[in-house]
């Protein structure tokens, strides 16, 4: 049966059990505080005995896609992870900022978009975050403005690269769903990341600022204030660098696993694919080879260099590892759920329809995306079920337009984070908001990235 013939009854049983099963997600997660990871696992069994699978394949099904997820996007995880560890214990984030931040005022704004945007290669939403909001405090603090004006740029160069840019999990996630060039995802990501931070952080940050003129003095201040001296106690026994790396090493490191896939994206789009060239770029430009030299010189940079012995670092590395299991876990679970809806036929369902009502592929994964990004609150389930129910529709597609989909997805799963959202209550309570100037400041912000991320990709798509 092809993708343009009438729905069948098959296809109407397995769109409202798809349709059933992320009501369970949003049951599971949202009101009964169930872990991500139980309610994927549950939603996506439920989701392929109701859809007709054979009862014994429903969880091989299961564990094909838990399997094909985690088999890429695991190690990048684990890498980025340990990456991110040696760049915050070395002090070399510390220095990034310090140095960055010099100057005048009016530049702030602007510098606070690029620290967060830089930080936001390796690091996860939430550890840059955590990260990020003492320096944020500090400076609003010496330059007596409002906490939103720095804030928010922070936040926006953060989240877009959260959502937009390997290899960060979600990214990665739907690249290896609808089997994406990761170099070019990259490339189109990042020109499409620059105008969408400017736009949502320093812009959108001034007039926030006015809507919500909260100072550093406060709450947020004294939340950030207890949490320092918190993780101050917990790390007492942890090993300090004796010297801190310097700026132009600590850019180096950080940068390394750009230039290396970017060297494959340029690679992919002018070179001639019988070039005797081509093997070795594509080699060194793959994620896990440039992550893995982006570790390695970090345990010099970051970590020898700045007088940690060896068995320290293998601690540091080791310690890394235990925050993201559940990340790791969750994407995992995400790429079953999204198995089950494929293999029972959601995929060519939703594909029916949206061949029947001309939706292209790009706006309909940025559609699907928001609605389970409203649904369960989570970027990276939103990004995984997406790409999951677009894949059979994306078959064909070009590798620009595959990494411009990719990329509309991301930019649907940032759309208006609200309180089932674990970010909007890190943000809520770092920065001392009620609940409605969390939404005014932060639920605008991600909604103006997600229609941001849309129209930039539409745009592209229409010139490529």
């Amino acid at each position: 049966m092809t993708t343009s013939s009438p729905l069948s009854a098959h296809d109407i049983q397995v769109l409202v059990v798809a349709a059933a099963g992320i009501a369970i997600l949003v049951l599971l997660i949202v009101w009964l505080k169930v872990h991500a990871f139980l309610a994927l696992t549950i939603g996506a069994l439920f989701v392929g005995v109701g859809s007709g699978i054979p009862l014994e394949k429903v969880t091989a099904s299961y564990e094909n896609g838990v399997g094909g997820v985690l088999g890429y996007v695991g190690v990048l995880i684990a890498l980025g992870a340990m990456l991110g560890k040696l760049l915050a214990d070395s002090g070399g984030a510390d220095k990034l900022v310090e140095t960055l931040l010099r100057g005048r005022p009016a530049t702030l704004p602007w510098k606070m978009a690029l620290v967060a945007s830089i930080i936001g290669i390796p690091m996860f939403f939430e550890i840059g975050l955590v990260l990020l909001i003492p320096v944020v405090m500090l400076a609003v603090h010496r330059s007596k403005g409002p906490a939103m004006r720095l804030g928010i740029p922070a936040l926006a160069g953060l989240s877009v690269l959260h959502g937009f840019i390997p290899p960060h999990p979600g990214p990665l996630a739907a690249i290896a769903v609808l089997h994406a060039d990761v170099g070019v995802t990259l490339a189109f990501g990042l020109l499409i990341a620059i105008p969408t931070v400017a736009v949502a952080g320093p812009l959108f940050g001034a007039l926030a600022a006015r809507m919500v003129p909260i100072g550093a003095a406060g709450a947020g201040l004294a939340v950030t204030a207890t949490g320092a001296a918190a993780d101050g106690a917990a790390n007492a026994q942890d090993p300090r660098p004796s010297r801190s790396p310097s700026f132009a090493w600590t850019l180096i490191t950080l940068l390394s696993p750009l230039v290396l896939m970017l060297i494959k994206a340029g690679a992919d789009i002018w070179m001639d694919k019988t070039s005797a060239l081509r093997p070795a770029l594509d080699f060194i430009g793959d994620p896990v080879f440039a992550l893995l030299i982006a570790v390695l010189l970090a345990m010099v940079s970051f970590g020898t260099a700045v007088g940690f012995s060896a068995s320290q670092l293998a601690k540091k590395i080791g310690a890394s590892l235990t925050p993201v299991v559940g990340v790791m876990l969750i994407v995992g679970a995400g790429g079953g759920f999204k198995q089950a809806l494929v293999d029972g036929g959601t995929g060519t369902a939703i594909a029916k329809i949206a061949l029947a009502v001309g939706l292209s592929t790009l706006v309909l994964g940025w559609i699907v995306a928001v609605l389970i990004r409203l649904a369960t609150g989570s970027a990276t389930v939103a990004t995984v079920t997406a790409a999951g129910i677009v894949a059979p529709l994306a078959v064909g597609l070009s590798p620009n337009h595959l990494s411009l989909v990719v990329l509309a997805v991301g930019a649907g799963s940032l759309f208006f984070s609200h309180v089932n959202d674990a970010g909007f209550w890190l943000v809520k309570e770092y920065f001392g908001l009620t609940v409605g100037q969390t939404i005014k400041t932060w639920s605008v912000m991600e909604t103006i990235i997600s229609v941001m991320g849309l129209v930039l990709t539409f745009a592209l798509s229409l010139v490529l």
